[in-house]
């Protein structure tokens, strides 16, 4: 408590970091060059430092456990929390390019495990820019989930190649995801729900899930209300637009 009052960041009565110490800009340019540390390769990630109780302080891979979901552009966690203790045995990754909310999902993460023992140590978080480096953090076929939750819109025809869902990258996903894996995505801007839903589609390695698939698994429950940005379209009444895609096996 003592440590809590002498830091202003920190919440009194819930003893988790408070958001006003680390809000930035709503969004960030994915092409402009960033400072941070990049992996050379997925080997290269210390996954101790993350996941400690997984992985042996060493560094060296204490299991054979991979992280499994990726939250790309997690903003403040909210998913990532709900998916912690939905898959308490999965280990999942959020990836966002804005330090200082990328400070504020650690600071998160680690104030809950603190105030609840044994939980949330299958999370964590990682600055970078994953329209960039996704293949530096993980192997071909590694992943069964990856989230994409109210992206940035980049409204302008000529920012359409800032769009985190593209046919280019989408080779990238389907190269990181296993046969089988699941891209989600969900958005409030009906045009980038178009754009988004029509590259998964015109892709040959995605087809989209049933719908009573889609109503059997708990993640797509998550989409419109674990993030700070699905709670606020909730609360404002608005429209969102989602597109739930599998990854198949390529037609020989």
């Amino acid at each position: 408590m003592l440590e809590n009052e002498a830091n202003p960041t920190i919440s009194k009565s819930t003893g988790l970091p408070r958001k006003r110490f680390y809000r930035a800009r709503a969004h960030s340019n994915p092409l402009s060059d960033s400072h941070f540390p990049v992996p050379i390769s997925p080997s290269h990630v210390d996954y101790s430092l993350h996941y400690p109780q997984f992985f042996s302080s060493s560094g060296e891979v204490g299991s054979i456990k991979k992280v499994q979901f990726a939250d790309v552009g997690c903003g403040f966690g909210g998913l990532l929390i709900s998916l912690s203790t939905l898959f308490p045995e999965t280990l999942m990754i959020g990836m966002e390019l804005r330090d200082k909310v990328t400070e504020y999902v650690k600071e998160r993460i680690l104030a809950l495990r603190t105030t609840n023992p044994g939980q949330y140590q299958n999370v964590s978080v990682v600055r970078t820019n994953s329209m960039k480096y996704i293949p530096n953090y993980f192997e071909k076929g590694q992943l069964t989930k990856m989230f994409f939750l109210f992206p940035d819109p980049h409204f302008k025809e000529k920012n359409h190649r800032r769009r985190v869902i593209s046919p280019h990258l989408l080779d990238e996903y389907a190269y990181v995801l296993e046969v089988g894996g699941i891209i989600y995505s969900i958005t409030d801007v009906e045009e980038l729900g178009d754009w988004m839903k029509t590259c998964l589609e015109n892709h040959p390695m995605f087809e989209a899930l049933a719908e009573e698939e889609l109503e059997a698994d708990p993640a797509v429950k998550l989409l419109r209300t674990a993030t700070e940005e699905g709670q606020k379209v909730a609360r404002n009444g608005g429209q969102t637009f989602q597109a739930v895609y599998r990854r198949i096996a390529p037609s020989l």
